[in-house]
C-alpha cells in the first residue's frame, strides 16, 4: 500500500503579479540616501515617478521595455539625489523643477559611476519620456 505524503508547508505567498512588482519602488528614496536629509526628495521625487511609471505601463510597452524604464528612473533618482549633495542650494527648488533642469530637455545627466554608450543612451530615452511627461499638456489622468 502506498503512503500519502502530507505537505506540512504553509500555503505559498502569493506571486506578485508584473505590475505590482513593476510599481514596487516605494523603497527608492531609502536606496538613494547619502544622508538623512535626503529621504524627503527622495519621497517627492517618488511622486513624480509614480505616475510616470503608470503612464508607461498603461503604452503597452514590453515588459522588458518596462524594465529598463524602471531601472533608468531609479538610476535618475540616485544622480538627483547626488546632485542636491554636491549643490545643497538645489534642496529649496521644487523637485519638479530640479528634475526638469536635471533632463535638460534632449538628455539626461551623465550617470555616474560611467557606464557603457548604450546603457547611457537607454538612461537618455528615458530622460526624453520623463522630460515630455513632466512638460507636456496635462492631461486628466495626471
Amino acid at each position: 500500500m502506498a503512503r500519502k505524503t502530507i505537505s506540512r508547508r504553509s500555503s505559498p505567498d502569493p506571486v506578485p503579479t508584473f505590475d505590482e512588482d513593476y510599481l514596487d519602488v516605494d523603497h527608492w528614496p531609502h536606496r538613494w540616501r547619502v544622508e538623512p536629509s535626503d529621504l524627503q526628495p527622495g519621497e517627492r521625487m517618488l511622486n513624480v515617478f509614480k505616475p510616470f511609471l503608470i503612464w508607461l505601463l498603461d503604452q503597452g510597452l514590453s515588459r522588458k521595455t518596462l524594465r529598463e524604464h524602471r531601472d533608468n528612473v531609479c538610476a535618475l533618482g540616485a544622480e538627483v539625489i547626488r546632485q542636491l549633495n554636491f549643490h545643497p542650494k538645489l534642496r529649496k527648488r521644487p523637485i519638479k523643477q530640479v528634475l526638469t533642469e536635471a533632463l535638460n530637455g534632449d538628455d539626461g545627466p551623465l550617470i555616474y559611476p560611467r557606464c557603457s554608450e548604450a546603457e547611457q543612451l537607454s538612461f537618455d530615452s528615458t530622460c526624453r519620456k520623463l522630460h515630455r511627461f513632466l512638460t507636456g499638456p496635462k492631461s486628466t489622468s495626471r
